[in-house]
């Protein structure tokens, strides 16, 4: 079951953007930028299903 609404699918796109962006700056191969494509990842995977295992988790539903 959805679970991520419209809006909360855009602000993960772009978190998930900021994140690659702010990794290449840190150094594409810094343990820290790892990470930070790691969760961007997760961002975009979460953003492409619109499932969030958080959400359910925690019983949050932003998807109408």
């Amino acid at each position: 079951m959805k679970n991520v609404g419209k809006n909360d699918l855009i602000i993960r796109y772009v978190l998930a953007i900021v994140l690659v962006i702010a990794g290449i700056l840190l150094g594409a191969g810094s343990t820290v930028s790892i990470v930070l494509y790691v969760l961007a990842g997760v961002m975009v995977v979460t953003a492409a299903t619109q499932v969030c295992p958080l959400y359910k988790l925690f019983g949050i539903n932003t998807n109408k």
